[in-house]
């Protein structure tokens, strides 16, 4: 039986690093990621969401409105998200054509601009806390703080980041949208950046909020409201590991909800980094799920497979 599978790919798959961060390079990127995505599908006949981060991205185009501000209108951050999903998708979209032909996988993609319902009641809107855009050092950030106003902190000892709110998602607005084209056999990219955040008045109208969804949460959310029995994390890293950066570091090959809960309580994982990973996949598997997988790009492969990555399962 073909399996649903959503796939979160994350911000390393689009950004290589602080030296290649220009369009072409993001596109050479999501290129890169889209060979391991074809390679997946090349050995498997999968129903397959890809969504997407973009926090660097709306983080680019925040800052190019504001050095724009006197001669141009400022662009409100629900804009952003969207107009990060048209183009990362249109680079997604590229990407995995060209290859789909190289390697002979009989398959389209399309993209989905995707609105995620939020409370407008959500505590995060008075605490910010999702990090977007690019690392800064200390004096980088204590100037922003000064002239802009912005809310930063520091991210997992990698640097300062900009903090938005991230309110909880609750529902994927564009769903059947996305069955029928799964249906109908596309690869689908949606939810990019963890969807446009809009929220709902007493008459059902729809305004855009000025926040942005932890996109794994959301990944999370859209697996479970398709029914999807695999959720994988595509990150940085091959494997889930225990005491991340210390001496007593190790990678873990499995786990299980029970050990996942404990570890998240023990504090192992960091806030900001694999943090909202391990708690999108509670989420998934308490929701119904039967599997999610967590490993780096270059992996997914060998990780379906099993052997490799970190798998956790009820």
């Amino acid at each position: 039986m073909t399996r649903t599978v959503v796939i979160a790919i994350g911000g390393n798959s689009l950004i290589a690093d602080d030296s290649h961060q220009s369009v072409a390079d993001q596109y050479e990127a999501a290129a890169e990621t889209c060979v391991h995505i074809a390679s997946m599908l090349k050995a498997e006949d999968l129903r397959l969401v890809v969504t997407h981060g973009n926090g660097p991205q709306v983080g680019f185009i925040l800052r190019r409105s504001e050095l724009a501000a006197q001669e141009l209108h400022m662009v409100p951050l629900d804009s952003c998200v969207a107009d990060t999903q048209g183009a990362l998708g249109y680079h997604l979209q590229r990407a995995m054509r060209n290859e789909f032909k190289r390697r002979g996988v009989n398959r389209t993609p399309a993209t989905v601009v995707t609105q995620v319902l939020v409370d407008r009641a959500d505590p995060a809107f008075a605490k910010p806390n999702k990090p977007i855009g690019s690392f800064m050092s200390a004096a980088q950030a204590d100037e922003h703080r000064a002239k802009d106003g912005w809310d930063l902190v520091e991210d997992a000892g990698r640097g300062f980041r900009r903090v938005v709110a991230s309110p909880r998602p609750q529902a994927i607005l564009e769903l059947e949208a996305i069955k029928s084209l799964l249906d109908a056999g596309f690869v689908v990219v949606a939810g990019g950046g963890g969807g446009i955040p809009v929220v709902e008045d007493a008459e059902g109208r729809l305004t855009g909020a000025a926040a942005v969804i932890d996109k794994d949460l959301a990944s999370s959310l859209m697996a479970r409201q398709l029914g999807a029995e695999l959720l994988i994390i595509s990150t940085a890293v091959e494997q889930v590991c225990l005491d991340f950066g210390k001496p007593t570091q190790r990678a873990l090959a499995k786990m299980d909800l029970a050990e996942a809960r404990r570890y998240i309580a023990e504090g192992h994982f960091k806030p900001g980094s694999m943090l909202p990973k391990i708690e999108a996949v509670v989420a998934f598997l308490e929701g119904g799920g039967r599997e999610a997988l967590i490993t780096d790009p270059a992996h997914l492969a060998q990780a379906l497979r099993g052997e490799t990555g970190t798998r956790i399962v009820p």
